[in-house]
């Protein structure tokens, strides 16, 4: 009976470690991977998915709903930057930072 007790917990350990690696790998952009966007006169964005799962966030959270799959098709300008469209679904100073002209530096990098 001991035998089978910890069997049943070896199981229960081994299900529970491939059900948080299949989690982690549902999350936005892996660790170590970005998605760069040119930011014109501001600088540069680099978007870090890691930054974005460690918040709790998921690729459709966003994907395709907000901001297409296919790479190149969101062209935000600096109109674009309200509450309610693309970045600005989280950053309407709610859910996230605004997209103030405070805030800009927090995305882009020159």
């Amino acid at each position: 009976m001991k035998g089978g007790e910890e069997m049943k917990i070896l199981t229960l350990a081994l299900t529970l470690l491939i059900a948080i690696a299949f989690i982690g790998s549902a999350m936005a952009v892996p660790s170590g991977k970005t998605v760069e966007f040119a930011g014109g006169s501001q600088g540069k964005v680099v978007f870090d998915g890691k930054v974005h799962a460690d918040k709790g966030k998921k690729c459709a959270d966003c994907h395709p709903k907000v901001f297409a799959m296919k790479k190149g098709t969101a062209k935000i300008t600096k109109a674009d930057h309200v509450a309610g469209k693309f970045c600005g679904t989280c950053h309407d100073g709610k859910t996230a930072f605004d997209q103030s002209n405070t805030n800009c530096g927090k995305c882009h990098k020159k």
